[in-house]
Order: structure tokens, then sequence, then C-alpha cells
């Protein structure tokens, strides 16, 4: 049977099912069609607001790496190290959406075949704001994007009702998403924070507010390490930080978990992935989770900015995985998408080594110690 890397994920035809995240490589049209050039089958462009922000002074990203013999982890750049992570406190674009519009519009005239997401963000404070929302999503949907992906994730808003402060929070979940489905006529996908206890609570109201996929995760709320020398953070401005994001290799587990709680949670829902994807190896995780397409940021921005030959190691691994499992009659993605979400179950259904002695944490069965109540758990 002949294989194929196509795919179809919310209503919309990929060439292969592997995006450029929205992220420093989406930020101009540019480097969106040098994306598109390389291979990648879609991108999510870098998040459009209704004004431009200004950044911070001096660097925005910094990549973390660890010594091979030692347990010392630094953006200091050296020798015999390997990537850890990548640390960012980059705001959204800085470019307005009037700057977007008619850039988005040549994008998908260049490339009408290739996928061109469109990552959004307003506040949520009032009806004035969720009009922001509408005015984005209008606008952008008038360029011919293929699909919205709502940015409910960025971890270093200074504002209440913005990122992941909206992500963090059912009701604005729930009010965000319905006031984008209200005009939007292309897939709506939500990007949520991985900062939460049960991100499937967070998915559920997203999911009952219309929203036709989840895109998980974006990056981890952090601070880089202090230098033991100076005594000084490692990424500063006058001394002072603030938080930021860790994304890239170190967050590959982490983000695994928060996917499989919603996976698990909702079977038969759209998920996109992200976090810790440099190559193959590490997408066919959340494929065998449940993903229907996986994105890649920080490999791609060590990769000429736009990740060419990371999509081709992407592209490559999936044709020869789908070649060595023709015997199962896998011939695309969709075949083993999902494979190994059953097998994350809760805690208490891992076999033990005397299953008669283990009670869930009590003394016996249904029975709760002595000095707690009935229906409490202890901790």
């Amino acid at each position: 049977m002949k294989t194929t890397l196509s795919t179809r994920f919310t209503g919309i035809d990929f060439e292969n099912p592997f995006l450029l995240a929205s992220a420093p490589p989406t930020e101009s049209d540019a480097n969106i069609m040098r994306a598109f050039e390389a291979g990648w089958g879609g991108v999510v462009v870098k998040t459009i607001g209704m004004h431009p922000v200004i950044n911070v002074k001096g660097p925005k990203t910094k990549f973390l790496r660890s010594d091979a013999e030692s347990y010392r982890i630094s953006m200091e750049k050296r020798g015999g190290t390997a990537l850890h992570s990548s640390w960012n406190w980059e705001l959204i674009s800085d470019k307005p959406m009037d700057w977007w519009l008619p850039r988005l519009r040549r994008i998908k005239q260049a490339f009408p075949h290739k996928v061109l997401v469109a990552s959004i963000m307003a506040g949520s404070e009032d009806e004035k704001e969720l009009n922001h929302w509408r005015e984005l999503t209008l606008g952008c949907q008038e360029q011919g994007v293929d699909a919205f992906e709502l940015n409910l994730s960025c971890p270093h808003m200074d504002r209440v009702d913005m990122g992941s402060n909206i992500g963090k929070n059912v009701q604005l979940i729930d009010t965000v998403v319905r006031a984008v489905k209200s005009v939007a006529k292309k897939p709506v996908w939500v990007k949520l924070t991985p900062t939460t206890t049960n991100i499937a609570k967070e998915a559920e109201a997203a999911f009952n507010a219309g929203a036709d996929s989840i895109t998980s995760s974006n990056t981890f709320t952090s601070l880089p390490p202090i230098d033991p020398a100076s005594l000084e953070f490692e990424v500063n401005v006058d001394g002072k930080v603030s938080y930021g994001g860790l994304g890239g290799p170190a967050i590959l587990p982490l983000s695994l978990a928060k996917m499989a709680q919603m996976t698990t949670a909702f079977p038969d829902k759209s998920f996109s992935g992200i976090g810790g994807v440099s190559d193959f190896s590490q997408a066919v995780n959340y494929f065998l989770l449940g993903c229907g397409t996986v994105q890649v940021c920080t490999a791609a921005m060590l990769d000429h900015a736009i990740g060419p030959n990371v999509i081709r190691e992407l592209n490559g691994g999936l044709a020869r995985f789908l070649e060595k499992h023709a015997a199962d009659g896998w011939t695309r993605v969709d075949d083993f998408i999902g494979l190994r979400r059953e097998r994350v179950v809760v805690h208490s259904q891992i076999r033990r080594q005397d299953p008669d002695a283990y009670h869930g944490g009590y003394a016996a069965d249904g029975c709760a110690p002595a000095d707690l109540p009935a229906g409490a758990t202890g901790s």
C-alpha cells in the first residue's frame, strides 16, 4: 500500500502534519514564506494583537545548555554541552494588525495549498475587548487564513485579562471562545497554558464553547538561572528580571503529561501537540497520545530560524516510520493517532509487586484512616 504524509485536521488538508509554531520564527511574512518553501505543512503566525507591543531591552530569547560532565545548566556559551531548553520573555508581535493583514493575503496567494493559521490575542475584561477578538478574527479571515489559534497561554502578560490569565479561568475561556466563534468561518484552535492543575478542565470549557481543537503546551512559567559568580540573573535588564517561558527539550515530558490529561478525557476531540520536538522520535509521542498535528519552535529557531533541516527530518522520519509499519497496514498518520492514549491510567491501576497489599493509600479497601471524616482523602 502506498503511504502518504498528508493528513486532514479540523477539516483542513495538510501536505504533512508538521507546523512551525507561533514564535519568533513566524514574526514576518519573509520568514513564513521561507518556512513554506522549506516544506512545513503549516505555519502559525506570531500572535497578532490590535496594537503593537514594546518588548524588553536586550535579548528576548536565550538558550540553556547542560554540561556533559556535571549538573551545571547555564546560558553561557561553551563547548561540551547539550541543549537543555530555551527561555524567553518576548511578547506578541510588535507589528499591528494593519501591518499583518496585507501580508497574510500575499502569503496565501503565494502558497495557496499550505496552511496558514492566524494566532490572535486581545483582552477579556469588557465588551470592547471582546470586540477586539472579533475584529482580529474578521480581519484575518478576510485575508484567507485557514484557521485561528487563540493565544490563551502567553506566560508573561501584565494584564490580568490576557494570555495565560485567560487560559487559567474557565469562565473567561468560555467567553472568549464564544466571541470568536460568533464570527469565525474557519476552524478555531485554542492554545491553553500548561500552568494549571488539571488542564482537562480548561479544555472542556473551550470545547463546550465551540473550539475545534486544543494546542498544548506553550512555554512553562519560569525564571532564568542566577550566575553564582556575579549573583546576577543570566538574563536581566538593569539587574531586574520578570517571569518568562521555558521551552525546548526539557519540557517534553511535562507537555506530554498535559496532553495526556486532555486526550484521555476527550478521545474524540482534536489536538495539536507542541513542546520539546526536534525530530520524529519526539513528535511520534504526541501522535500516539492522540494529536493530529505537531508544532515546533525551539529546534527551528536554532536551524536557520525557520527549521529547514528540522522539517526535512520530521517528514523523513514519518515516511520511514510508515514504511516500517507497512505490515500493520499503516499508510498515514491517522492510522496510529491515539494508539497509546489508553495506556495512561491512574496510579492505582498500575500492577503492584503484591496487588493484595495495596489499598490506594488506605489501611484497607474502603476504609479511610480513623482520624479522617468520611469522604476525605488525606494529603
